[in-house]
């Protein structure tokens, strides 16, 4: 494994301490997940081959259809079964044609294609349900009506993105809502939501990428829903920097909001598993944070991200923010070296930590036009109500036996995964079996997810009653 030496000698930060969550020795198996996520980053099963063929895959379709939710065949089965049909054999081969690098509309076109064949096909059918249940989850914490609460309907696609895995050697990647609806042919209908990717690998080991699917539904997805968000928040970075006379900084980060704010807002979305198990799941691939970014590279260097999500960790709304932001801020240090960025700014561990605090300020608590006037940190964000559940949901992972049926109203694959994150660093759970049974309990909660049933529902979170009373009971009164 590449790496391994560095991350041998590494030693576990120590929180002292009793708390429910968090525990004594939080990342006493760091290395234990680094080696499980680079075991999957290594791996290179391809999964499915790419439909290519018209008539084969004209001829596959009608049976996919069934297999999906209402909502998705009027938002992504019925748009591109329309697509064919208007393309016909010869538009269909010149797409694949002219997209030489596979990284345009063909892999685009090849990519819905999969995420509608792979659920009739039955391909990794646990890991997949699970995988789904995941990102409409991630996607519900945004934009249902419940969390938005005197915040508008989203612009744009206010439904889940569909999911597949697939292409090894690109990792967790999304096709946003911007981009699927802006593809097809004139006067065909659009696609109504986005796709989520995860290599093949996953399905099976790699636990820590599943973290990941914060940063690329809870961030990439939601940014581009609501119009204008996105240049806000660049605007908002960039003026909090220059005002905090770290100007030198200003545009690098702002250039990269996209990948920035998506960090964010998976860390409001799933708490401090998000930012730690990022640093486990970078490091997988090399051993350690990159402390060197590249011009072209449109996220900030990995050193940066990780600072960025101990600052947006602590400004979360729960009781161990501090004690965990420590911990993902201590990780971070230890790969610490010489940062340099584009521009050969080499950056002082202060100037790196102070900027990472303001862009995450800025982000979780900027009140924005483009959401009435709504910081992102007040539509979601992490309680203490969510570590109680996500404690909770560690001990059905813990157990032996089935997962239970029921859950609980507010357990979500959030904090399904969290505990499955957090468990396996801790070292409650081996690796391998923390991610088997994250997988069974995310299948349990897509059982009982109704926006996957046969009503027409967009998410489980825009089904909920506005309550007269509130935490009230009942007491005899005095006669």
């Amino acid at each position: 494994m590449p790496g391994t030496a560095a991350v041998k000698a590494r030693k576990t930060l120590k929180v002292k301490g009793p708390a429910a969550i968090i525990g004594p020795n939080p990342v006493a198996r760091m290395n234990d997940c680094v080696r499980d996520a680079n075991a999957a980053a290594l791996d290179r099963s391809a999964g499915p081959p790419d439909p290519r063929d018209f008539a084969a895959l004209s001829r596959r379709l009608p049976a996919a259809r069934l297999k999906l939710a209402p909502v998705y065949r009027a938002a992504m089965f019925d748009p591109f079964t329309a697509l064919i049909q208007d393309l016909q054999k010869a538009g269909f081969d010149e797409v694949l044609a002219q997209d030489k690098q596979d990284d345009g509309a063909g892999r685009l076109m090849m990519d819905l294609a999969h995420s509608l064949l792979q659920p009739a096909d039955g391909f990794e059918r646990s890991s997949l349900r699970a995988f789904q249940e995941v990102v409409a989850d991630l996607y519900d914490g945004f934009l249902s009506a419940q969390d938005r609460v005197g915040v508008k309907k989203p612009d744009r696609s206010v439904l889940a993105p569909m999911v597949k895995f697939g292409e090894p050697e690109t990792g967790p990647y999304t096709w946003s809502a911007e981009v699927t609806t802006e593809f097809g042919v004139e006067g065909q209908r659009p696609f109504l939501t986005g796709l989520v990717s995860l290599p093949p690998s996953n399905a099976r080991k790699g636990l820590m990428a599943w973290s990941a699917l914060s940063h690329e539904t809870a961030g990439h997805d939601i940014l581009g829903a609501d119009t204008g968000l996105r240049a806000e928040l660049a605007e908002a970075v960039e003026r909090a920097l220059v005002q905090a006379r770290m100007g030198s900084l200003a545009e690098y980060w702002s250039d990269r909001i996209e990948e920035t704010a998506a960090d964010v807002m998976g860390i409001l979305n799933m708490g401090p598993a998000a930012g730690i198990g990022l640093i486990a799941f970078f490091r997988g691939f090399g051993g350690a944070l990159r402390n060197e970014g590249a011009p072209e590279d449109s996220h900030p260097v990995d050193i940066l991200r990780g600072f960025l999500a101990a600052s947006s960790v602590r400004l979360l709304m729960f009781a161990d923010r501090n004690r965990w932001a420590d911990v993902i801020r201590n990780e971070t240090i230890r790969d610490l070296r010489t940062i340099r960025i584009p521009g050969r700014l080499i950056t002082t561990r202060r100037q790196a930590e102070r900027s990472a605090e303001i862009v995450a300020n800025t982000i979780i608590n900027t009140r924005m036009r483009s959401l009435e006037n709504t910081a992102l940190g007040q539509i979601q964000n992490w309680r203490d109500r969510d570590e109680a559940v996500t404690d909770r949901l560690r001990g059905h992972l813990r157990a032996t036996g089935p997962i239970p049926v029921s859950l609980g109203s507010d357990a979500f694959a959030a904090h399904g995964v969290a505990g499955a994150v957090l468990a396996a660093l801790s070292g409650e759970l081996p690796v391998a079996t923390a991610q088997q049974r994250m997988i069974e309990m995310l299948g349990v909660m897509h059982d009982q997810n109704q926006a996957f049933g046969p009503l027409f529902l967009t998410q489980r979170g825009n089904v909920f009653a506005h309550r007269c009373f509130a935490d009230r009971k009942a007491v005899k009164m005095k006669e």
